[in-house]
């Protein structure tokens, strides 16, 4: 059974340009997941299709109206269980763990929506009808929701069983527990030589031990010398 994805959006087309792209799109073709573009202005109740008006008491902005987005949600969602996520900058940061933690949401519920919010932003009774899970992607402010949206897509996707060409590719990336949360070492393919610089003898070496250690060794010293943060007191 494929992961249904359904993205809640106000600009339909730039959604479906990147699904149809790259990983995601072959993911779609080989049957592991199905993607579903909603477009928020097809709830709209008058004929120029509003989807928002002015902020009561007053300020700058435009806010979504709570009355589209709460009836596509409700549309979109076939599964009481499945996930709602809201995009917003007032959420909790994503990670590696809560990449995981929702793809195993989703996974069982067999869908997950995606909700982009826009302009200034959503009429809060929205959020507090659909209480989706409010998720950040960092610490600064995009136009909308669709970036961010996309970027969530983009990291559950390729950790679907399957999806990457090999499956241990995803479990050497940065962060991830094979690392213990630390960044990944540098990688090198060929030409063996360019402008004077040459890879490290050990990778030619083809002593698979020797390799292990030392792209560990590489792993410790990008993570202690760029992220300080992910490690431990006694690394």
């Amino acid at each position: 059974m494929s992961l249904s994805v359904k993205v809640l959006t106000l600009f339909p087309d730039m959604i479906r340009a990147v699904l149809e792209t790259s990983i995601l799109g072959r993911a779609a073709r080989q049957g592991q997941v199905d993607y579903t573009v909603v477009d928020i202005r097809d709830f709209a109740v008058d004929k120029h299709r509003t989807v928002d008006d002015y902020p009561y008491g007053g300020g700058a902005g435009m806010i979504m109206m709570a009355p589209p987005v709460v009836e596509a949600v409700e549309a979109a969602r076939e599964n009481d269980e499945a996930p709602v996520l809201l995009m917003t900058p007032q959420g909790e940061r994503l990670d590696e763990e809560l990449v995981l933690e929702l793809l195993d949401q989703a996974s069982g519920a067999g869908e997950i929506i995606l909700l982009c919010g826009h302009y200034k932003g959503i009429d809060e009774r929205a959020i507090e009808l659909l209480n989706p899970r409010e998720v950040s992607i960092g610490d600064y402010v995009l136009t909308g929701g669709e970036l961010p949206a996309l970027v969530v897509v983009d990291a559950l996707v390729r950790r679907i069983p399957g999806v990457l060409g090999n499956s241990d590719s995803a479990e050497q990336d940065s962060f991830t527990a094979a690392l213990d949360g630390r960044l990944e070492c540098p990688w090198y393919t060929r030409p063996p030589e360019y402008r004077g610089r040459e890879i490290p003898e050990v990778l030619l070496s083809g002593h698979h031990a020797n390799i292990e250690a030392w792209r560990r060794e590489q792993s410790l010293a990008r993570t202690r010398q760029r992220r300080p943060d992910l490690m431990d007191d006694d690394q």
